[in-house]
C-alpha cells in the first residue's frame, strides 16, 4: 500500500535533520514527515506540534495519556494512528482487555481495572474525535470535578493533536508504518 504521493526526492536540509531526529525517536523510517516536505512549513509546524505534545505531567501519567491517544486514534478510525499510538500499549500497564474496550469490542463499564478518571478520559477523547463536536453539559460537570483546567487543556490538546495527523495522514492517504508487525 502506498500513499496517494511520492515524497519528494529533494529534501532540505533542516528538514533532514528533522526526518533523522524522528526515525531516531521512533525507530521506523516516518513517511508523513517525508512527504510533508513538500511544503516545508507544514513540515515544520508539525514536527513542533509532535515535538510539545504531553506524555507525561504532574497528575496525568503517561498511561492516561496513552489510553487518550489509543482511544482518540479509534474514534478517527486512522490505521496508521492505531498502529502507532497502540505499539507498546502493554509497557504503560494497559491490558489486552483494556485495549478490546478501547477497540469497541467491550463496554468500558465491563472493563473494571479503568479508573473513573481513565473512563472519562477516554469518553472526552471519543467526544473531541467526533463531527460535529458536542459536549453536553452535564459530562463537562463531571469532567471538571475530576480534572483541574490544566489537566483538561493536556487532554484535549493531546486528543486534537492525534486528530491532527489522523486527518493529515489520512488526506494524503498514508499507510501504517508497521508498529504492531513488531
Amino acid at each position: 500500500m502506498q500513499a496517494f504521493i511520492p515524497a519528494p526526492r529533494n529534501i532540505p536540509l533542516i528538514l533532514r535533520l528533522g526526518i533523522w531526529i524522528s526515525k531516531r525517536v521512533t525507530g521506523k523510517d516516518m513517511l508523513p514527515a517525508k512527504i510533508l516536505a513538500w511544503y516545508p512549513k507544514a513540515a515544520i509546524g508539525s514536527g513542533v506540534l509532535e515535538s510539545l505534545v504531553a506524555h507525561k505531567d504532574r497528575n496525568l501519567d503517561e498511561r492516561i495519556l496513552k489510553i487518550v491517544r489509543i482511544q482518540a486514534s479509534y474514534a478517527a478510525a486512522c490505521p496508521f494512528c492505531i498502529d502507532m499510538n497502540s505499539h507498546q500499549y502493554e509497557g504503560k500497564h494497559i491490558s489486552r482487555d483494556e485495549m478490546d474496550a478501547l477497540q469497541g469490542q467491550k463496554a468500558l463499564e465491563d472493563v473494571k481495572t479503568f479508573s473513573e478518571r481513565e473512563i472519562l478520559a477516554i469518553q472526552y477523547a471519543t467526544l473531541i474525535s467526533q463531527t460535529p463536536l458536542k459536549f453536553h453539559p452535564l459530562f463537562i460537570e463531571n469532567l471538571k470535578k475530576h480534572f483541574n483546567e490544566r489537566e483538561m487543556v493536556i487532554l484535549a490538546s493531546t486528543a486534537a493533536q492525534v486528530n491532527y495527523w489522523a486527518r493529515l495522514i489520512q488526506a494524503l492517504g498514508i499507510p501504517p508504518a508497521g508498529f504492531m508487525d513488531l
